[in-house]
């Protein structure tokens, strides 16, 4: 049976909560609300020294569960037990950050775990050095639904032109995937697919995570009542029945101009993933220009963040890769030996 995690990626706003909690309604997964410590304890990992050093442990687990900048306490897992599991574990930025999810997961008897966060899909590089047999599933909706759902979320503070640049950017990120994962380890999901035959694609699904389905996964309602923290309000469809309520309704929450703008540049994309155009009137010229400002600046600003990642892994103290599950303890050579005593550790 496998015990590989897996990362449920995509644009926001495209149903990756509902299928967080269709996994997590599998006996064998949990995958618990976002957690937001796993990318900035990546992006930290120099202040924290070679973690090979049980000291060095101790403070990036002391970090990750203490720090206010953290969700840590959405997991509900003890703080000191976490600790003293990072300690004693793997030497390794991926194993301490693997070990909280890993004692989530336990909470639930279940052998797997998962994460969601939309985006992890234009971070996928560093996903895998942390967990390098990690498999992937990225959902993808109409990118007028996803804009039309972005503009009316009390946490998205950006404006239209940016909504349309962050559906680009999934859809783009996720054909790069396509032509460059091995087997088994990246699959695409669509939203309105699986709201239209949950039963049928979440079998399709388990088939690629090596897992029999479940036909608790189609009415994830119970499972929105522990891995959904009351305050996210914007998911309350989660608590009810699969609905395709929302399939299209951008039709009526859009305006006209941005109809036209998201057909305009989003137009190839959208044929290419067979959702239909309107034939919306042609885009002004003023909102294509500010369209084109807003995706360049994105653009620029991701260049710089991937060049900053580069220096900085020149200058790594210590190894990433985590060595908890089978297959990635395999991959770092770990003696059978070896893994037994990390089996007896964790158990």
């Amino acid at each position: 049976m496998s015990d590989r995690p897996v990362f449920v990626i995509g644009c926001p706003r495209s149903g990756t909560t509902m299928l967080q909690l269709m996994l997590h309604s599998h006996p064998r997964m949990a995958v618990p609300p976002e957690t937001r410590f796993l990318v900035p304890a990546y992006e930290r990992r120099r202040s924290f020294g070679d973690l090979r050093e049980p000291a060095a442990r101790e403070a990036l687990a002391r970090w990750i569960a203490t720090d206010m900048s953290t969700k840590f306490r959405e997991l509900k897992i003890d703080k000191q037990e976490f600790v003293r599991q990072a300690v004693q574990g793997p030497g390794t930025l991926g194993s301490v950050i693997g070990t909280a999810f890993r004692m989530y997961a336990d909470r639930f008897c279940a052998p797997r775990w998962g994460d969601k966060r939309p985006s992890y899909v234009k971070q996928v590089d560093m996903l895998l050095r942390l967990f390098p047999d990690a498999q992937f599933v990225h959902l993808i909706r109409d990118g007028r639904d996803c804009v039309a759902s972005l503009k009316e979320m009390p946490w998205y503070s950006l404006d239209s032109y940016h909504a349309v640049a962050t559906w680009a950017e999934s859809i783009d990120a996720g054909v790069r995937l396509r032509e460059s994962m091995p087997d088994g380890t990246y699959y695409e999901l669509r939203y309105e697919e699986l709201t239209a035959d949950p039963a049928t694609e979440l079998a399709r699904l388990c088939h690629f995570l090596e897992e029999e389905f479940e036909p608790a996964m189609i009415s994830p309602r119970q499972a929105a009542g522990v891995a959904l923290p009351a305050r996210k309000v914007w998911h309350r469809n989660t608590h009810g029945d699969v609905t395709r309520s929302r399939v299209g309704s951008w039709a009526s929450r859009l305006e006209e101009w941005e109809i036209a703008l998201c057909e305009h540049v989003l137009g190839d994309r959208l044929r290419s993933l067979g959702y239909e155009l309107t034939g919306a009137p042609r885009v002004r010229m003023d909102h294509l220009v500010t369209y084109q400002r807003t995706a360049h600046k994105r653009r620029a600003g991701q260049v710089r963040k991937a060049m900053r990642d580069r220096v900085e892994r020149l200058r790594e103290p210590g190894p990433l890769a985590a060595r908890l599950t089978s297959g990635q303890q395999a991959l770092a050579g770990v003696p059978r030996q070896r893994t037994a005593s990390l089996e007896r550790l964790s158990a």
